[in-house]
């Protein structure tokens, strides 16, 4: 497993994701909850690129491979709180997290920047899992021959 190739995807779906929200900020449509699932899109194109990546390198290994793709997305993710603590704070801090929280899923209340983040990189760590193991069940038979008869 190569770090720099996780680093490097793990930036490219920061970018991606950064750009789409600011996107999405800028057209006014951060409220619609279901243009924020489309980030997922920048996940998956991520973890599979490190996967595939990792596969014409020759290196195999399902749980090898798993582990790569769950630590690219959480570069990813970790590159995204922090990018996104300096966008709330400076935005206006708390005062613009109350009503950037309300339109959230788990928002409701008033949670401060760090809570905030958290319910975020929960959610992030599960989405980077859960596209980790999607995109494994795909690959799981390029990068080991495991039901193959000799």
């Amino acid at each position: 497993m190569k770090f720099s190739r996780l680093l490097i995807n793990g930036a490219i779906i920061f970018i991606g994701i950064g750009l789409y929200f600011l996107l999405i900020e800028t057209l006014g449509l951060a409220d619609q909850i279901y243009l924020r699932l489309l980030n997922f899109v920048f996940v998956i194109f991520g973890i599979n690129r490190t996967i595939k990546s990792n596969y014409h390198d020759g290196i195999n290994g399902y749980l090898t491979n798993l582990l790569a793709g769950f630590l690219t997305g959480m570069v990813g993710l970790i590159l995204g709180l922090v990018a996104f603590m300096i966008y709330i704070e400076a935005q206006g801090g708390d005062e613009f997290l109350k009503n950037f929280a309300d339109s959230y899923v788990f928002g409701g209340g008033d949670p401060s920047l760090y809570q905030f983040c958290f319910g975020l990189f929960i959610e992030g760590a599960a989405a980077s899992m859960v596209v980790s193991f999607a995109m494994m069940q795909y690959w799981k038979d390029k990068v080991e021959k495991i039901n193959k008869v000799n």
